[in-house]
């Protein structure tokens, strides 16, 4: 436990921000009346369609964008007032691939955590190296590095100065499958050694298998924000799909009180809401009608019929 720790690691109170529109008449509110508490120790997930104020509460956060009214703090330093505290409290790990060709890894994070003011007997360099899987980089230049690699280093430069939050802006986007689960081990490994991690990804499965709570975000405003199972049962409906081993060439009358729709001769789909209807009463309907039943398949409801159930958009990226 870390002594005189804030309860919230980032907090934004009735955070607001307005760009001015093209010829000065009209303005546009990137965030309007934001509120979030992102508990210390959290995994974090920031959800929200293109263009939804995502970019713009990070780079309000790190200091790159100036807010217009409204409150935010870091690890309980105001982003203002005590800047310097709040931007050693925070790294941030870009979408974008802005690394030196001509640095190596561990030249990148002796620079970056000289920056910070990192003494030099206090860096931990070789050990960010190997906590992102670049020990055996750390001394080629990166313009050499796969950008699977440079998409770790972008990582460990945000890791050096050993923020307490760290923020992940889209890291695995364009990575394959591979090294999206490696980064996902490292991001949780981070977690349990209590760092604070806020991410955004438009890669749902992403957001559901690793944080703990999510907020969703729309238009500048906090549309949705609760621990990542409570979401989940926002929407009380689950699908089943039974496979038959006869030919029926319309659904039986005593099925006719479920949502079910026929996809061919053998395949059945239900559609019902857990919590009114369970999957034994359907297959003792399925018993009763002389069906027999040769497979079934369950699909729970997942974090992606919540953002669009909310949002009423897919969510590209931003």
């Amino acid at each position: 436990m870390i002594k005189n720790a804030p309860e919230n690691a980032v907090e934004t109170v009735g955070l607001c921000k307005t760009y001015a529109a093209p010829g000065g008449n009209k303005t546009n509110e990137a965030l309007r009346d934001f509120s979030l508490a992102i508990p210390r120790g959290s995994f974090f997930g920031l959800l929200g369609p293109n263009g939804a104020g995502k970019s713009t509460l990070i780079n309000i956060l790190a200091g790159l964008v100036i807010r217009t009214s409204g409150e935010a703090r870091v690890w309980g330093y105001d982003i203002e007032a005590d800047m310097r505290a709040a931007r050693r409290a925070i790294g941030v790990v870009p979408q974008e691939l802005n690394i030196d060709p001509y640095f190596s890894p561990r030249e990148a994070l002796d620079l970056q955590a000289g920056l910070y003011g990192v003494p030099r007997r206090e860096r931990r360099i070789d050990e960010v190296l190997a906590a992102v899987g670049l020990s055996e980089q750390a001394d080629i230049y990166a313009r050499r590095l796969s950008g699977g690699m440079r998409r770790r280093l972008l990582v460990a430069k945000a890791m050096v100065h050993s923020p307490r939050v760290l923020v992940l802006d889209e890291p695995t986007a364009g990575v394959d499958v591979e090294l999206r689960r490696q980064l996902w081990s490292h991001l949780r490994k981070m977690n349990e050694n209590g760092v604070t991690i806020l991410l955004t990804t438009h890669y749902l499965e992403e957001a559901q298998e690793l944080c703990d709570k999510i907020a969703i975000i729309d238009h500048g405003r906090l549309i949705a924000c609760d621990s990542t199972p409570t979401l989940l049962r926002h929407i009380d409906a689950k699908e089943m799909t039974v496979t038959l081993a006869e030919d029926i060439d319309a659904v039986p009358e005593s099925l006719g009180r479920f949502n079910v729709e026929r996809r061919n001769a053998r395949r059945l789909v239900f559609r019902y809401p857990p919590s009114k209807v369970n999957c034994g009463e359907i297959l003792g309907a399925l018993r009763d009608a002389g069906l027999t039943i040769v497979d079934l398949t369950t699909r729970e409801t997942e974090l992606e019929d919540i953002f669009l159930h909310l949002t009423g958009r897919h969510g590209d990226k931003e």
